[in-house]
């Protein structure tokens, strides 16, 4: 196929070199080898609906791509389709003070938008360690989470409305900013999370909402494992808790070995929390101080820091948010998985033993949104052992521990999507009659199967 026979964009919408193949061709998976066509970048909705019928008409397949941050192969290409890239849709549109909608492109950055919210004395709540850098068309077509869940949701809950182009080159403009709409199947609903294989997400309506007002961030070391709902219970209960987050001595050690920083604790433990509670008034925090207490009390925690500036709390959150970076030298095998909110200290002890049964010499590095159930397990790939089969030993630790998934009633994929990592996997977690009638959803926006072909079935 040729590319730059394609008239109805101008040529530097069109790129076929090998440097941008590489770049555009995959997301943050390591494991897959791409084959890509080349690269198209639509400016408007038109010119997205125009490749799409042209794609069409020579049955060529077609991938979405936006900031390319996804961890299970979502957005790869290694069957010679052509990527469809959302960078140069990346406005923001218009904007509702009295609605509080924001009216954006889908090629919006994440931070851009929380940038906007908080010029606006507002706030998008949406918020992990890749916002620099992933795009909300991306976000929204895997309904990330992140580390405000608790409080805040999914992205799900702050899509107001989409304009998508489906594969068959229709445009749809889905529920128009509205917050009650009961006229028949929410056709938005469905896109968000849909990984983009239904249609192209090109814009979208975002609800901000007011910002939280005097965070305080702490630092706490759980005297054990089973201690952690204890703290998570108490602070939900007690306080206006925002984000509650866990990692493993283990994951802590990459992250000072990566970044030089000290230990936080002289009192070392297995597991970490950094939580997030708003203190809008001067008794939330003496109230605050009280639950500190009380869990030192409680013998919940051997060791705890509250922030006492912002540039502390910063610091308090690299523990966290760096750990993904710190690995990747490592080449980790990743899985985001989740459980009931309850359940995951048991789930958590019942896996590990399971695989350092299994796999002594391994190195497995947990860390997770343990407010919301959703657990990342990273393996790292061992010096000695190539990539292949690497992949396929971790396949095999894949069946092990979806197939405690189910025993748990859990999702083999919290957040990241299905993609091509998860696919052979998804009848861990849905039943074979759910698999068909997706499949058959797909069918009807996409009867010629070009839009993201091969991913999530």
């Amino acid at each position: 196929m040729n590319l730059t026979e394609i008239t109805f964009l101008k040529q530097d919408q069109i790129k076929i070199d090998d440097e941008t193949i590489s770049t555009y061709g995959k997301d943050w998976t390591s494991y897959f080898n791409i084959k890509c066509s080349g690269v198209l970048f639509p400016e408007s909705v038109e010119d997205v609906q125009k490749i799409v019928i042209w794609a069409k008409s020579k049955n060529i397949k077609l991938i979405p791509s936006g900031g390319r941050t996804g961890l299970s192969g979502g957005a790869v290409a290694r069957n010679g389709e052509v990527i469809v890239s959302m960078d140069r849709l990346n406005k923001i549109l218009d904007w509702n003070p009295v609605d509080r909608l924001v009216h954006c492109q889908a090629g919006v950055i994440i931070e851009e938008l929380q940038n906007f919210a908080k010029n606006k004395n507002l706030f998008y709540p949406i918020d992990f360690a890749a916002r620099g850098s992933a795009q909300l068309g991306g976000s929204i077509a895997t309904n990330a989470g992140g580390i405000k869940v608790v409080r805040y949701g999914m992205t799900r809950q702050w899509v107001q409305g989409l304009t998508v182009v489906t594969g068959t080159g229709d445009i749809l403009k889905l529920n128009n900013g509205l917050i009650k709409n009961a006229s028949g199947y929410d056709f938005k609903n469905l896109f968000v999370g849909s990984e983009g294989t239904l249609g192209f997400i090109v814009e979208a309506n975002m609800l901000l909402t007011t910002a939280p007002h005097n965070l305080k961030t702490l630092l706490l070391a759980p005297e054990s494992l089973s201690k952690i709902m204890d703290i998570f219970k108490y602070f939900q209960d007690h306080s206006l808790l925002c984000a509650f987050e866990m990692f493993s001595e283990k994951a802590l050690e990459y992250v000072l070995k990566n970044t030089g920083a000290q230990h936080p604790f002289s009192n070392k433990s297995d597991y970490y929390i950094v939580l997030e509670v708003e203190c809008p008034y001067e008794k939330d925090e003496d109230n605050l101080m009280q639950l500190l207490e009380k869990c030192f009390e409680n013998e919940w925690i051997i060791d705890g820091h509250m922030a006492q500036s912002e540039v502390q709390a910063k610091n308090f959150w690299r523990y966290r948010e760096q750990i993904s970076e710190s690995l990747s030298p490592y080449s980790p095998y990743k899985n985001d998985l989740s459980v009931r909110i309850s359940r995951v200290p048991e789930f958590l002890k019942s896996l590990d033993q399971i695989l350092s049964e299994k796999y002594p010499t391994w190195k497995v590095v947990w860390f997770g949104h343990v407010g919301d159930g959703n657990l990342h397990i990273n393996i790292l790939r061992p010096e000695q052992m190539t990539k292949e089969n690497f992949v396929e030993e971790c396949q095999k630790v894949d069946e092990v521990i979806f197939q405690k998934i189910k025993e748990f009633d859990g999702s083999i994929s919290a957040e990241h999507g299905v993609g091509l990592t998860k696919k052979p996997f998804l009848h861990f977690c849905r039943s074979q009659n759910e698999i068909l009638l997706m499949k058959n959803i797909k069918k009807i926006f996409d009867p010629e199967q070009i839009i993201n072909p091969d991913k999530i079935f």
